[in-house]
C-alpha cells in the first residue's frame, strides 16, 4: 500500500518522539518536522538529541524541544512530571512515537540472563507502560491524538534465540491492541509498526554479518509513519503494520 500524506499534514500538531537520537527515531522526528509538526525529541544521550535538533532548525522547520530521559532509570514520577512539563510548555500534546528499544542479548532460553531480561522489559515495556499512561489525558484533549508503538516480526512469531525481544516485542503488541480497544470511541488512536530490516545500529548488533547496503533506510519507511500520525490515517486503529510487507 502506498501511504502518502500532504506536505503540511502535521502543522500545528505538537509529537513527542522517544529513541530520538539515531535510527529510525531520528529520521522520524525530522521526516515529522518537514511536514510541520513540533517535535519533542525524548532519548538519553544529549548530544545526539542535540545535533537532531539543530539539524531540523537549520531546514528551518518548526523549533522542536528536548527532553533527556534515560528509560532505564527513570521511575513513574519522572513521566508524570514529563505530562505536567509538556502541557504547561506546549499546552498540547497530539502524538506519541515509541521508537525507543533495547535489543539486549540474542541466546538460548535456558541462558537468557535475569538482568539483561529485566533491561529490555524496563525499556520496551515497562517504561512504555508508565509513560503512555502519564500522557494519556493530555493526548486525550487532542482532537485527533495518535499513539504508536513499535513492534517487530519477533512480536508476531516468535524465534529461536530473540526470547527477550520477542517477548517484550509480543507484551508490546498487546498493549497497543488493549489500549486501541479501550480508547476505539475516543479522538486518540492507537496503533504499532514493524518496522523490518532497516539499516540501524541495533539491526547491525543483531546481524553483523549481514550487507547493510542491502537493508532499506529509516527514510525508505517514512511514509508509514507519517501516515499514523497524519489525519490521512485517522481510520486506522489497533493494528500492527509491517512498513516492508512480504
Amino acid at each position: 500500500m502506498e501511504y502518502q500524506v500532504a506536505a503540511d499534514a502535521l502543522k500545528g500538531k505538537v509529537i513527542l518522539v522517544t529513541g530520538a537520537g539515531d535510527g529510525i527515531g531520528r529520521q522520524a522526528a525530522i521526516s515529522y518536522a518537514q511536514h510541520g509538526a513540533t517535535v519533542i525529541l525524548l532519548g538519553r544521550t544529549v548530544k545526539k538529541l542535540e545535533s537532531v535538533y539543530d539539524e531540523i532548525e537549520a531546514a528551518g522547520y518548526p523549533q522542536p524541544a528536548i527532553i533527556p530521559l534515560d528509560m532505564m532509570g527513570a521511575t513513574r514520577q519522572h513521566y508524570w512530571d514529563m505530562a505536567d512539563t509538556i502541557e504547561q510548555q506546549f499546552g498540547q500534546l497530539d502524538g506519541v512515537l515509541h521508537n525507543a528499544g533495547l535489543l539486549g542479548v540474542l541466546s538460548p532460553f535456558d541462558q537468557i540472563e535475569e538482568k539483561a531480561y529485566d533491561d529490555v522489559m524496563q525499556v520496551n515495556v515497562k517504561a512504555t507502560f508508565l509513560m503512555t499512561q502519564a500522557l494519556m489525558a493530555l493526548l486525550q484533549k487532542s482532537d485527533d491524538g495518535r499513539i504508536v508503538f513499535t513492534s517487530s516480526t519477533v512480536g508476531h512469531v516468535g524465534r529461536a534465540f530473540w526470547g527477550t525481544y520477542a517477548i517484550s516485542k509480543f507484551a508490546t503488541e498487546g498493549m497497543m491492541q488493549v489500549l486501541a480497544d479501550e480508547l476505539s470511541n475516543t479522538s486518540v488512536k492507537v496503533n504499532a509498526i514493524n518496522p523490518g530490516g532497516t539499516r540501524t545500529k541495533m539491526r547491525a548488533s543483531a546481524f553483523p554479518a549481514e550487507d547493510p547496503d542491502n537493508l532499506k533506510t529509516p527514510l525508505d519507511i517514512m511514509p508509514l509513519y507519517l501516515y499514523l500520525m497524519a489525519p490521512e490515517g485517522k481510520e486506522v486503529n489497533g493494528r500492527c503494520i509491517d512498513a516492508q510487507p512480504k
